[in-house]
């Protein structure tokens, strides 16, 4: 089970939505259990995978698409730094303001080891060859994300940043992990181990605000039928930097319906 301190898969066995509130509170929403989640895969992988890990040869194709897919993910990651450090003040309790320090911290660390990745394939003005490549469509998500943190809107940020984004990135970072080469799985293993505790984060929190209060859960419900379009972008642009057509295409969107079908914000 990653987030427990144990090793060995990265959260398919681990449902942190499915935790009641006490022992949320008291795992989850903790440096205890952070520094527990995080020790078995980052502490000796200081570039987000074991340094004996043997590089795969790549013709320049091959490397070339690899650049374009792994310039996204800097963009994603970044926008999740920059909404969850405004996060940090927003959040009306201690416990949340420590999980959202926490990911502040998870976030700057896959902005590294994405952005040295990139190096690691020979890209050298990072800033340039990422802002000429990622998809616009991620681009306009970040703007609308960190819109709502501008504007104090905690429930419309969380659900932004901890549901959608960190959906669509466990969802991509698990397919992309299929087809990798070998250091670009590891690197994406313990990503993905983090993608799901802060999902975990989200749906609790969203999940115990919504209950009781239609008001709030009829706001998140237009937010979400606005963005769907926009998420549906996302995931296509994606799977075609990832070389596949649209009949290749995984089932889009299966883990994002989930997620908000069980807050209650479906159809």
């Amino acid at each position: 089970m990653v987030g427990t301190g144990e090793t060995g898969d990265t959260g398919d066995a681990w449902e942190p939505h499915l935790l009641d509130e006490d022992e949320f509170l008291r795992e989850v929403q903790s440096f205890e259990f952070w520094f527990e989640a995080i020790e078995g895969y980052l502490g000796d992988r200081p570039n987000g995978y074991d340094p004996d890990l043997v590089e795969a040869e790549l013709d320049d194709a091959e490397r070339d698409q690899l650049v374009t897919i792994l310039c996204n993910y800097p963009v994603g990651e970044t926008a999740a730094l920059e909404a969850s450090s405004g996060l940090v003040r927003l959040a009306a309790t201690n416990p949340s303001q420590i999980f959202m320090a926490t990911q502040v911290a998870d976030e700057a660390r896959h902005v590294e080891v994405f952005r040295r990745r990139l190096e690691h394939l020979g890209v050298s003005d990072l800033d340039t060859t990422i802002a000429s490549r990622a998809n616009p469509e991620l681009l306009e998500f970040k703007r609308t994300l960190l819109g709502f943190v501008d504007d104090g809107q905690w429930d419309l940020a969380v659900f932004a940043q901890n549901v959608l984004l960190e959906t669509m990135e466990d969802t991509v970072f698990r397919f992309h992990q299929t087809t990798a080469d070998p250091v670009t799985a590891q690197i994406l293993e313990g990503v993905i181990a983090d993608e799901r505790r802060h999902l975990g984060f989200g749906e609790n929190d969203l999940g115990r605000r919504l209950a009781g209060d239609p008001q709030r859960r009829a706001q998140l419900t237009e937010v979400r039928a606005r963005l769907d379009p926009l998420v549906l972008r996302c995931f296509e642009a994606t799977y075609r930097d990832l070389g596949l057509r649209p009949d290749e295409f995984p089932e889009l969107g299966r883990s994002y319906l989930d997620a908000v079908e069980r807050l209650g914000l479906g159809g």
